[in-house]
């Protein structure tokens, strides 16, 4: 039996008078991949962003692991176990891979400004490396040893987007948010990230909900799909569901067209 760990009811935001989402509702079951696909403006990471807290929608909620979410901050939201990476890469280009990831693991730690002084005389230090030791396994996970060292915004973009997946991993959600985790990559980074968040739901347990734009790879690891449209819920169903609907795939897949230019061919 299926057990749901995020439920969004009838969301709707808007910014002014422009409407971002539209009662939208979806649930996500324990365990899943479930992704958020549409054309550009449909409101998918205005809707992540809604489910992370740093959007408050108009109207709606949202429940996680059974918890009303939506008035809570986004920090209250990772510490209940969500998660999240962004489009634009919001890593420190300073520091270095490890110092990143690291920064996933602060809300874990119990040190504070009063066991700070303290900190050789402490159970402080020894926390640290039990967070140190996690944040390698992590490291090992994403095939990044070879950079742990390097400062974080001299790495590829490929490297830089497995450096952000490690910080959100590092946050032990029960839930992570996927916001394009694909884009600018080549045909072997994507396979690499696809590989990734596989081996993150099937191993690790956690929850994934992703919006991308490569319809090969979301048909492929997702168990199901969410299509937006003008910030409106147009379908959510089973990838083979989504793949059928005519509306879909004229719109937003453009299937029908490329199988009618074979055809000529």
């Amino acid at each position: 039996m299926t057990e749901t760990i995020l439920k969004v009811d009838q969301i709707s935001l808007a910014f002014g008078g422009v409407k971002a989402l539209t009662d939208v509702s979806f649930d996500v079951n324990k365990g899943e991949v479930f992704s958020i696909i549409g054309p550009n403006g449909a409101g998918k990471t205005s809707m992540l962003n809604c489910i992370s807290g740093r959007y408050r929608p108009n109207k709606g909620a949202i429940h996680f692991d059974n918890t009303d979410v939506t008035n809570l901050r986004p920090n209250d939201r990772a510490d209940l176990g969500i998660g999240r990476t962004f489009q634009n890469l919001a890593l420190f280009g300073h520091m270095s891979v490890l110092d990143n990831i690291m920064v996933g693991r602060h809300h874990l730690m119990k040190n504070n400004w009063l066991t700070g002084p303290l900190y050789w005389a402490s159970p402080a230090q020894r926390e640290e490396l039990t967070h140190r030791r996690q944040v390698e396994e992590i490291i090992d996970f994403l095939d990044i040893s070879h950079v742990r060292k390097a400062v974080a915004g001299t790495l590829s973009y490929g490297l830089r987007k497995r450096v952000e997946l490690a910080r959100a991993i590092a946050l032990k959600p029960k839930l992570i948010l996927l916001d394009e985790p694909m884009a600018g990559m080549n045909l072997e980074e994507k396979e690499d990230m696809a590989r990734y968040i596989l081996d993150l739901n099937e191993e690790f347990g956690i929850t994934v909900v992703m919006i991308e734009h490569d319809m090969g790879v979301v048909m492929d690891i997702s168990h199901q799909v969410m299509v937006l449209d003008f910030g409106k819920k147009l379908i959510c169903g089973l990838p083979d569901e989504v793949m059928a609907d005519e509306h879909v795939r004229q719109a937003y897949l453009g299937l029908e067209e490329n199988e009618q230019l074979q055809e000529v061919g």
